[in-house]
């Protein structure tokens, strides 16, 4: 069987090239930034005061590692963790006003990588693509 007939072949080639692109349009831009730490950003932007284990579910990101990712955006200044009042147990998440804007900022190069990624596809295609992956990714 050839590689480029397996679907596991081609998108772990795929995300390569997708996470190739970002960083370095992120980093041209001037921005720090892993495509991990941005689905991150934009999970406490959707649902601020989440806990760590509800944004990972959100972003489909292992929960003993997702602190981390949260250690180093609370070290960077955009994230902030507070005890839960709810639950002593859990850490409550939001932006930063430094985390917004930086959110804010970096959407635009997101939006462009995205075209960057499937650059070689129709309009048509990227649709039928689109549709067709979160197919497959649903639970």
């Amino acid at each position: 069987m050839n590689s480029l007939d397996m679907a596991g072949h081609l998108i772990r080639r795929l995300h390569q090239q997708a996470t190739q692109v970002f960083v370095q349009r992120t980093q041209a831009a001037g921005f720090d930034l892993t495509p991990i730490q941005f689905a991150a950003l934009d999970a406490i932007h959707a649902l601020p005061s989440a806990d760590q284990a509800r944004i990972a579910e959100m972003i489909a990101y292992d929960r003993a590692t997702i602190g981390g990712v949260l250690d180093r955006l609370e070290q960077k200044g955009w994230v902030r963790r507070v005890v839960s009042e709810r639950d002593r147990r859990a850490r409550e998440l939001s932006l930063t006003p430094a985390g917004k804007r930086v959110l804010t900022a970096v959407l635009p190069v997101v939006r462009e990588v995205q075209d960057e990624i499937l650059a070689s596809l129709g309009q048509a295609e990227r649709k039928t693509f689109l549709e067709l992956a979160r197919k497959a990714v649903r639970p």
